[in-house]
């Protein structure tokens, strides 16, 4: 639990992820709905290391890993130019509330732009109303749709 209280989380630390930071990723993740054991969690963070157009951050409250942001960065054909795209953001449900959303978004803004990526993105289901509320309250806009057809696996 953190211990903070429900306060701004002035003492997070945001760092990129290592394989150390496996069983953590793991329950980020399947906190956000993606079920993940640690033997998984390790070969995404290994793949994420291994590619130089990715970034995975922990962010640690208490000496506890309390949240998570991965980054893509992509050449964005239409536009002419990089994007880069937010495919992770989790904070454990005992964290939310308390600024640590809003500094990792920070944290992708700044690696977005130095990565060269003349814009952020962000996708988010449907059904998560509560998230679609606060990308809008850090200045995030409505995009267009995306579709998904499930090819099964790779």
């Amino acid at each position: 639990m953190i211990t903070a209280g429900h306060g701004v989380l002035s003492d997070a630390d945001l760092r990129s992820a290592s394989l150390v930071d496996a069983d953590d990723v793991a329950a980020l993740l399947s906190e956000m709905g993606y079920p993940c054991d640690v033997d998984d969690a390790a070969r995404r963070i290994s793949a994420i290391i291994d590619n130089d157009r990715q970034a995975l951050v922990v962010a640690r409250c208490d000496g506890v890993v309390c949240g998570l942001l991965a980054l893509d960065f992509m050449y964005y054909l239409p536009l002419g130019t990089t994007t880069c795209r937010i495919t992770a953001l989790v904070v454990r449900n005992d964290a939310q509330g308390r600024g640590l959303g809003r500094r990792l978004l920070k944290e992708a803004e700044r690696r977005a732009r130095f990565g060269g990526a003349a814009r952020l993105e962000i996708t988010s289901g449907s059904q998560r109303s509560d998230a679609h509320a606060f990308y809008k309250a850090c200045g995030y806009s409505d995009g267009t749709l995306r579709f998904i057809k499930h090819l099964g696996d790779a």
